[in-house]
């Protein structure tokens, strides 16, 4: 059974990927909500206790996009 490329890189939380891209919590939660590769991790039944890990390639990804972009 083939191991997923991801398991093994770092993953950050949300708020440390904003805080070093200096954006909004929400808006970087937006932005990786619906983003393959990102873990979704929820906590009862509401999506508002959902956390979120996103590996350090999707980071690269998705910051290669925002930088792209502009």
């Amino acid at each position: 059974m083939p191991v997923d490329t991801t398991t093994f890189e770092k993953h950050y939380r949300i708020s440390e990927l904003a805080r070093m891209w200096g954006l909004g919590r929400e808006t970087l939660r937006v932005m990786v909500k619906d983003e393959p590769g990102v873990i979704k991790i929820r906590m009862g039944r509401k999506k508002a206790h959902t956390t979120y890990s996103i590996p350090e390639s999707v980071a690269a990804r998705l910051h290669l996009r925002l930088t792209n972009s502009a």
